[in-house]
This record gives C-alpha cells, sequence and structure tokens, in this order.
C-alpha cells in the first residue's frame, strides 16, 4: 500500500509509520482517523493530511434526484470537506449522516486548532460568497 501526501509539510515520513497508524486508526467508511494523520482512500491509493496542516473542515450536503418507483425523491449524500488555507484539499463521501455526526465530533478533539465550517464570504469584502454545503456539527 502506498500512501500520498495531500500537502508538503509532512511528505517525507517514512511508509512503515504511516502504514503502522493507519493499520491502528479509527475507521469511518472511507476514512481512517489516526493519531497524527487523516487518511482516506481513493481508488487504490491512500491519501493523508497531518491534522496540523487542516485550517477548516465541515460537511457537505448534495441532494441528488432520483426517480423512484412512486414518484420523484431527492437522496441526500453526506461529504466531509477538508481544507487549508488556500483551497479544498479532498471531499469525501461518507457513509450515511450518523457517520458523519460522529467523524465531526470526533475531529473536534483530532483538530483542535481548525475551524468547523464553512467560509462565510471572502476576506476583501467582495461579497463572493464559499462553495455550497452544509457546515452543521449536529
Amino acid at each position: 500500500m502506498k500512501f500520498y501526501a495531500l500537502t508538503q509539510s509532512d511528505s517525507g515520513i517514512a511508509d512503515e509509520a504511516l502504514r503502522t497508524e493507519y493499520q491502528n486508526a479509527q475507521e469511518i467508511g472511507k476514512i481512517r482517523l489516526g493519531t497524527g494523520h487523516f487518511y482516506f482512500r481513493s481508488a487504490r491509493k491512500v491519501y493523508y493530511i497531518p491534522y496540523t496542516d487542516i485550517y477548516r473542515y465541515f460537511r457537505r450536503v448534495m441532494l441528488v434526484p432520483a426517480k423512484l418507483c412512486c414518484g420523484r425523491g431527492d437522496f441526500a449524500i453526506e461529504h466531509l470537506v477538508i481544507c487549508d488555507k488556500d483551497k479544498e484539499l479532498a471531499q469525501i463521501q461518507l457513509p450515511g449522516s450518523h457517520a458523519a455526526k460522529v467523524l465531526m465530533e470526533r475531529m473536534l478533539t483530532l483538530a483542535p486548532d481548525a475551524i468547523v465550517g464553512m467560509p462565510d464570504k471572502e476576506p476583501d469584502g467582495s461579497g463572493k460568497e464559499g462553495p455550497a454545503g452544509e457546515d452543521s456539527t449536529e
């Protein structure tokens, strides 16, 4: 298994140390919460981000329209979005709303310096809003 760093600050760590932490980490869907790193799988790759590099994280709920046997409806698909100071680093689909709530509570203790929730507006006062999504931690 090969590990890929999403930030440059921690890209020199040994694969063996990452593998040990990854195997002992708490698993929630595609995500694993280690002691020092946040891991997630995408296809056959495992990406990691040190908790110290996470500037902001939030839930994003996307409504997917679906045609059902008795009409139309929307499915709510939960995602966790991880950001650094400049951009979104990752958007990871979660297995459901309960998993999202558990994950958000756990992230409060693992990344205490990170901001929980979406940015309201750009700091330059341009009125440009951030990406759409949900920032509730309920």
